[in-house]
């Protein structure tokens, strides 16, 4: 006679059919919901650009309750100020009758929580305000090194506790040679952030460690020049001197090429300071800097004199004891 399974030992068995999940295609349709302008109901323009970046409301707010705040919480009635005293009595009272009148009419014809609402959004970028728009929509974002930072602190901004915590963990593993640069070429747009400077620290930290590849990257032209002073005056940076010379001058060259009324003796002026030109060996000095004639003649001479003054020390030249 065949053994009957007990009801538990069934229901193991087989799996369960009672509940269905589909979140990817959930995602999908969403992301399609927000890129269709004709099914939202909301429009931000964003950044010096005004890009039109489009979204639902209520799927804002449900996500967000800085956004429930911002499209849904009616601003606090201003206190009207009183009518001069000589304004006429009758014109006063008609003024006041009719605008109960006018303002229901105007609800009636633009319900606040139904009515397209455009709204100005400077704070952030294009690229990283369609980043967060489409994490809130679809529960998913791809994270990008040149938009990490504006997403993080934007996720910060509206309250996106989950978005923010997966940007810093992000932060982890992409700090490289490649993305260095333009990690703090970004930090400049958010400098005002608080999630700003945790990251740049990590950021120069990782530059310390790595100074002659970092300076010698191609992308090191494109940061902000206080940035560049800021790397170059670093006691920690591991880098030799002429090494931060040459990054000093591939900088300069690229700032002249788009300011051609700037001469490059001045632009790159504001980096000597930061370049300890005697630990740079003589020979190198008279044939790849002086030559060039954008070092002052007394800087070279100084960091020559100074070598030379530590090769010839009073004990050597003392003449040697005959035994």
């Amino acid at each position: 006679m065949p053994e009957v399974l007990p009801l538990s030992g069934m229901a193991d068995a087989e799996p369960d059919l009672s509940t269905f999940e589909n979140k990817s295609g959930l995602a999908e349709d969403m992301k399609f919901l927000a890129s269709m302008p004709e099914l939202c109901d909301v429009t931000f323009l964003v950044g010096e650009t005004r890009e039109p970046v489009c979204a639902v409301k209520a799927v804002l707010a449900a996500r967000s309750r800085v956004f429930q705040k911002m499209l849904y919480q009616a601003p606090s009635p201003q206190r009207k100020k009183e009518p001069p005293p000589r304004e006429n009595k009758l014109r006063l009272f008609l003024k006041r009758s009719s605008e109960p009148l006018l303002n229901l009419q105007n609800a009636a014809q633009q319900p606040p929580g139904q009515q397209h609402q455009t709204l100005i959004i400077e704070e952030f970028e294009p690229d990283v305000f369609r980043q967060l728009i489409e994490y809130i929509h679809t529960g998913c974002v791809t994270l990008q090194p040149r938009t990490l930072l504006g997403v993080m602190n934007a996720a910060d901004y509206y309250g996106l506790e989950e978005l923010r915590r997966a940007c810093g963990g992000f932060v982890q593993c992409c700090i490289n040679v490649d993305t260095v640069c333009a990690l703090l070429a970004s930090a400049e747009r958010y400098i005002q952030y608080k999630c700003t400077k945790s990251l740049v620290q990590k950021v120069l930290e990782f530059v310390d460690e790595h100074g002659n590849e970092v300076l010698n990257l191609g992308s090191f032209t494109l940061l902000p020049q206080h940035v560049v002073r800021l790397i170059l005056a670093r006691e920690e940076l591991r880098a030799d001197e002429f090494t931060k010379f040459q990054a000093a001058l591939m900088w300069s060259k690229k700032y002249c090429d788009s300011n051609q009324n700037t001469p490059l003796k001045e632009v790159i002026g504001n980096f000597l300071e930061y370049i300890q030109f005697h630990k740079i060996p003589a020979n190198v000095l008279m044939r790849e800097v002086h030559p060039l004639g954008i070092v002052p003649y007394s800087i070279i001479m100084n960091a020559l004199a100074f070598q030379t003054q530590e090769v010839w020390t009073p004990e050597s030249s003392l003449p040697t004891p005959v035994e």
